[in-house]
């Protein structure tokens, strides 16, 4: 079973089987990042970034994204940010913004999470986030940046 297997391993496999798909065109690929859950996950988790060209809008690359989920065993274990084999999420597309009851992009909260920022920024630097203006770099940049200690 796909689904089955160290993060890394499902991830980049679920990468390969999402190229093989019709009408994807993997353009870039960042590194792959490993992550501590957020929430009562308890797994560690493997993040990365990958550029893609499509003719399909949100709804159909949300739906493609479903079917590679379940082909990968994903299972939803009823309570949010619970573990999950693998998770596929649209953070960003060419077309700005997009609304509908199951998807919101830009993703509400790409900007707070380092393990979602720093690799779109990889595959997509100078990428405008519509909301902000700016950059994926200049976004990166604010996260990561030190902040000064409280007096």
């Amino acid at each position: 079973m796909p689904g089955i297997g160290p993060p890394r391993a499902v991830l980049q496999a679920a990468i390969a089987a999402l190229a093989r798909r019709d009408g994807i065109a993997l353009l870039r690929c960042s590194p792959i990042v490993d992550s501590a859950p957020i929430g009562p996950a308890l797994r560690r988790y493997a993040n990365c970034a990958v550029l893609v060209e499509t003719g399909r809008d949100p709804r159909a690359m949300l739906a493609l994204a479903a079917q590679v989920e379940t082909a990968f065993a994903r299972r939803r274990y009823g309570q949010r940010w619970r573990a999950r084999t693998l998770d596929i999420d649209i953070v960003l597309w060419s077309g700005g913004h997009w609304q509908s009851r199951e998807l919101t992009i830009p993703h509400p909260r790409f900007r707070e999470r380092r393990f979602v920022l720093g690799p779109a920024r990889a595959v997509a630097p100078d990428w405008i986030d519509p909301q902000t203006g700016a950059t994926l770099r200049q976004l990166d940049a604010r996260l990561t940046r030190p902040r000064p200690l409280p007096r």
